[in-house]
């Protein structure tokens, strides 16, 4: 075999390119050298394979790409770098391409094909294969990988030989944090949304690994934790096979969210807009390392959006300024009545878990102000189907002002106590957490020069709901009453939650008198 100039781009690398286990995957920022470790280790496997009686190293690979143009411009292009056809044997550029690699006692098929859809599998069924390797795994379902492993140990046959190793190769750059990837890696927690079935696919078996490779920049921030820039990150690999400025410049004129996912190595999706929390949020800093449990003597606080999306934060106020958000809790199409069951029997749940009971825990919530409101011919707000089914004392929030409830979430962002977040996350609470990195954004409208203008307010979507519910509790909280006291805004009524606790009763005949009923 020609002499193959290749060194490890880093440790990582180095571990993921020395596993033999049956599904290896490694994931990294781009630059990070992961594609062209998968291109030699696919090599290496043919160059290690026992000969047959013939004295023949026998090997047939797939190359995977989601798109044919991808797979053409990218995955084929690699592929043809490192292993030219001058010095590897010829390449068929009709379709299915695929490569006839010969050099001295190898005798290797590489084929490539793109896969985008689960129906594609069929492409497969055909095959039999040594290994194949899936390239920018992300863009692929998971029931193709489950289609790959099917496919792999089936050449050379057994009475050949049979293969010395076999199995499927995965690299990517982040994906979403609700893609299989980190959900089967352990790097998120299972969504509760899955159904059985669906989560036993998601559990990671014990002959599959996954690497990550270090971030390719690291944040710099100030004493108060605003967001200031970035630097090359020490342990990024790769970096002596890449121009000293190119993480520099690539990062230049970048979002957040892009830079977190390519550069970063931090799963989360891009969107096309403007993250309302981009200069205040950092998952490092505000995402707890660990689980968070209910401390029993401590208030717990509760914001409420209502509608047939709703949503429940549950806080707990830490000291006087500081807030950790336990849990959160998402719906589609409830009512307010059900929700309030459900959330009732969370809490319960949460309380049984400390050895202690939902009736004698401290529990104030706060809700969007128009679920106060109520018809002509009926008084069950979902304010008060909150205060009476969940039994938990519920208030309209001081303002419905976009502004002010974004502002007392990031004043309490960029706070903190002695080089602590005043404001950490449940790892658990995955659709907060994804709404934070970029989910809950302003709107793209459109592009001008090299500038972009944006919707005023925030998109409405699946990430809206559960953010709107944390301004509604901490404003109510009084978190940004600077804000409140330093602006002139309408429609302002701050409230105390234990000044405003009263019976249910007294609320029910309130909004009566007011209707002049």
């Amino acid at each position: 075999m020609p002499d193959l100039q290749w060194q490890s781009p880093g440790a990582i690398a180095s571990s993921f390119f020395q596993d033999h286990n049956f599904v290896t995957g490694i994931r990294g920022p781009v630059g990070s050298g992961k594609s062209v470790a998968c291109c030699v280790k696919l090599m290496l496997m043919a160059a290690q394979q026992e000969p047959n009686k013939r004295g023949v190293r026998k090997t047939r690979f797939a190359i995977v790409r989601n798109t044919n143009p991808q797979l053409k411009t990218t995955t084929i292009k690699t592929w043809l770098e490192w292993f030219p056809e001058e010095e590897y044997g010829k390449f068929n550029w009709s379709v299915p391409y695929t490569h006839f690699v010969k050099v001295g006692d190898i005798d290797c098929e590489v084929i490539f094909l793109s896969l985008d859809r689960p129906e594609d599998v069929r492409k497969l069924l055909s095959l039999d294969l040594t290994a194949i390797w899936v390239n920018e795994a992300r863009e692929v379902h998971k029931e193709i990988i489950d289609g790959c492993t099917m496919r792999v140990g089936r050449y050379p046959s057994m009475k050949d030989g049979g293969p010395s190793w076999y199995g499927v190769m995965l690299d990517t750059n982040a994906p979403d944090d609700d893609h299989w990837w980190p959900i089967m890696a352990g790097d998120v927690p299972l969504p509760e949304h899955l159904t059985e079935e669906e989560a036993l696919m998601l559990v990671k078996p014990d002959n599959w690994s996954f690497y990550n490779q270090p971030a390719g920049m690291t944040e710099l921030r100030d004493d108060a934790n605003k967001l200031i820039g970035y630097k090359v990150n020490e342990l990024a690999e790769n970096t002596d096979n890449l121009p000293g400025s190119y993480y520099d410049n690539m990062v230049r004129g970048k979002r957040k969210n892009w830079i977190d996912v390519y550069i970063r190595n931090q799963v989360g999706a891009i969107f096309q807009g403007k993250p309302v929390y981009e200069r205040s949020f950092s998952k490092d800093f505000h995402v707890s390392k660990n689980s968070l449990v209910l401390d029993p003597l401590a208030p717990i606080r509760i914001g409420l959006d209502f509608g047939r999306t709703p949503a429940a934060i549950i806080l707990q106020k830490v000291g006087d300024r500081k807030w950790a958000v336990l849990r959160e809790l998402c719906a589609r199409g409830m009512g307010a009545k059900r929700f309030a069951g459900i959330l009732r029997q969370l809490l319960t749940h949460m309380a049984q878990n400390v050895g202690a009971k939902f009736e004698d825990l401290d529990i104030v919530s706060w809700g969007d102000p128009r679920g106060d409101d109520a018809t002509q011919s009926d008084d069950n707000t979902p304010i008060l189907m909150i205060s009476t089914h969940a039994k938990i004392p519920c208030f309209p929030a001081p303002s419905n002002d976009p502004v002010l409830r974004i502002e007392a979430v990031e004043s309490v962002l960029d706070r903190s106590e002695r080089g602590e977040p005043a404001f950490i996350l449940d790892p658990s609470c995955s659709v907060l957490k994804r709404g934070f990195e970029n989910g809950y954004h302003y709107k793209l409208v459109a592009r001008a020069g090299e500038g972009a203008r944006f919707e005023p307010t925030p998109e409405k979507n699946r990430y809206s709901h559960p953010h709107d519910a944390l301004q509604y509790v901490l404003l109510g909280e009084g978190e940004g009453t600077e804000v409140l006291i330093g602006k002139k805004h309408r429609n302002v009524t701050p409230i105390n939650a234990r000044a405003a606790s009263k019976g249910l009763k007294d609320m029910a005949k309130h909004r009566r008198k007011r209707r002049g009923a």
